[in-house]
């Protein structure tokens, strides 16, 4: 039997007389009950990774927000408000979605750039916990919202610290000329004019600085550069109860040394701590490191094509299902579910899409033939939200695994599904 395969830290995937299991189920047997493609999440994965973040606290007080982009399925917004998370969200749909799982409004917070006013009042209505404020015009707009609603509006400042989180331009949100926050040098005034302006509550400051990253340097840096307003608040009578340092630590894709939670909030809380910022307490919206390895998609190999320059392997998945690689050429690693003894070849894994850019893996080394069932690691986070209907491909079906409890999250679409809110004509 050729050696197993590597699998992504902290993904609960093993081999077992060279069969891949998660947690406690064989993928063939998911495989054969559900079809493919198939997304699969390890509930161990995720709670195991949420202890990490809570250890990295150190019983400091805090918050954890998980930023349900990255997944937003009811059962695992649901796995996560049952373990005591709050909820990041950037819509009023993501907020009722997080209602629906039984979060608390209070542990909620609104962010993003473009809040509309109905979002404003569905989100004050339902007593959501802090708007992270991204513009001195949304500023305004919340303030008159809740005149208008007779509420008060709790808010921070997201501010953009101007610091290089060193990840892909695509998910970098905390240089200067990105569409995210408030300049730092403009945050002062603007937190004065948040503090004359009626229906407000200052209650904190926030900053996201950018997803995948992979070193601590960059949280760090950004964390300085916000304590030196916090200093500079306090100086001129503002005052906070709590500083967001936003998400954004990455996991393991293809073998990235990637710091611990723990290791990342320890660190944080000792600069804190020597800063004299000790006592405010700390939130944070982690997405993909919470659930980002808990997840895999199940695949066949449906066509092995041969050519004169690649050998082409077509899955049943898809770009409409992993739309990853073809939105910025993220690497997915593509295990198979039995290991075997065959000699592997160089693979270009790719999906049956009408898109030369429908690929999910390059240059794959595989032992593989028609009908072998493929395990497309990683994909807990920004695969299934992120999926669509693109050439009338009905979106895959989600299970949840619990040891050896396999439940049924997401019913996989009909064709029939894929025209319900559509008519024709008379």
């Amino acid at each position: 039997m050729a050696p197993s395969p590597r699998l992504p830290a902290g993904s609960c995937l093993q081999y077992v007389g060279g069969e891949l299991y998660l947690e406690g189920v064989p993928v063939h047997t998911l495989a054969k009950e559900f079809g493919t493609p198939l997304f699969v999440y390890s509930k161990a994965s995720a709670i195991g990774t949420l202890t990490s973040y809570t250890r990295g606290f150190n019983g400091h007080p805090h918050r954890i927000h998980y930023a349900m982009k990255a997944n937003s399925n009811l059962a695992i917004l649901q796995l996560f408000a049952r373990a005591g998370c709050g909820f990041d969200i950037v819509s009023a749909g993501e907020f009722a979605r997080a209602l629906k799982a039984g979060a608390k409004p209070e542990h909620c917070v609104f962010s993003g750039v473009g809040k509309t006013a109905s979002e404003i009042d569905y989100a004050l209505s339902h007593g959501v916990g802090c708007f992270n404020v991204e513009s001195r015009s949304e500023l305004l707009l919340i303030s008159q919202r809740a005149l208008a609603l007779d509420k008060t509006a709790p808010i921070s400042l997201r501010v953009n610290p101007d610091v290089d989180a060193k990840t892909h331009p695509y998910i970098s949100t905390g240089l200067r000329d990105n569409k995210f926050g408030i300049a730092h040098d403009e945050a002062i005034n603007v937190y004065r004019e948040a503090k004359e302006l009626p229906g407000l509550q200052i209650v904190g400051i926030d900053c996201h600085i950018g997803s995948q990253i992979t070193q601590i340097t960059p949280f760090m840096d950004a964390l300085e550069r916000v304590l030196d307003l916090v200093d500079e608040l306090s100086r001129v009578g503002i005052e906070l109860s709590h500083i967001d340092l936003g998400g954004g630590l990455g996991i393991d894709y293809s073998g990235e040394d990637v710091p611990s939670p723990e290791t990342l909030w320890r660190a944080v809380i000792s600069r804190m701590k020597a800063r004299g910022a000790g006592n405010y307490e700390v939130w944070c919206e982690p997405g993909r490191s919470l659930i980002g390895n808990a997840g895999i998609c199940i695949t066949k190999a449906l066509v092995c094509k041969n050519t004169p320059e690649k050998n082409f392997l077509v899955v049943d998945a898809a770009m409409n299902d992993l739309p990853r690689p073809a939105m910025y050429g993220a690497f997915h690693e593509i295990v198979p579910a039995t290991v075997g003894a065959g000699e592997a070849s160089t693979w270009e894994v790719v999906g049956p899409v009408c898109e030369s850019g429908d690929w999910i893996g390059k240059e794959r080394s595989l032992s593989v033939s028609e009908g072998d069932l493929l395990a497309v690691c990683s994909t807990g986070a920004y695969s299934m939200s992120m999926s669509s209907q693109y050439n009338s491909r009905p979106r895959a079906a989600e299970v949840l695994i619990d040891g050896e409890s396999v439940h049924v999250i997401r019913d996989r679409e009909s064709v029939e599904d894929l025209w319900q809110r559509e008519h024709l004509l008379p």
